[in-house]
């Protein structure tokens, strides 16, 4: 593991998950990271957008959870809190988030997070050989088995996209 090894690289290499860090060049006045994600990826690696996965941070109450799914994808917040065991779901605050992952809005990765969160996968993930999710940083991305990802985030898996 080098310096450079975000927390989410370091648990893959801990856990020995087979894994493929992606970069690209984050645009730091970029709003919708993960279209930049899509945009630079898709093309220079030959990937469908729906594979590359982002990670959504929800609020019930006080208690957080991660939803991840496809980046083209919006998010059903009635079908994540319903697999995720709760009643009502919100999108989580910033400051919240950030604080609970340790991560930065834009570079949230299910993987590695401060506190562990209940997680819940899309179940489209399970499509593909591969599927690729933050590393932890804006700019990086970490490409791996979607039955990996699960295992490693303790995951559950629903259909959580919007109809």
């Amino acid at each position: 593991m080098t310096r450079a090894a975000t927390p989410a690289i370091a648990a893959l290499v801990g856990a020995g998950v087979e894994h493929e860090i992606l970069r690209y060049e984050h645009d730091p006045r970029a709003d919708s990271f993960g279209a930049e994600a899509v945009d630079q990826l898709a093309a220079a690696h030959g990937l469908d957008p729906a594979q590359i996965f982002k990670t959504l941070v929800v609020a019930a109450g006080r208690d957080l959870a991660v939803a991840v799914l496809p980046v083209p994808s919006k998010l059903s917040l009635k079908a994540a809190a319903a697999a995720l065991g709760f009643a009502k779901v919100t999108m989580a605050d910033r400051a919240a988030a950030e604080r609970s992952t340790g991560y930065v809005l834009g570079g949230i990765s299910p993987l590695g997070q401060r506190r562990a969160l209940p997680t819940v996968v899309d179940a489209s993930a399970l499509e593909w050989d591969r599927v690729l999710c933050s590393a932890g940083k804006r700019g990086w991305d970490v490409a791996l088995a979607p039955q990996d990802l699960v295992a490693a985030t303790n995951a559950v898996i629903a259909d959580i996209r919007a109809a």
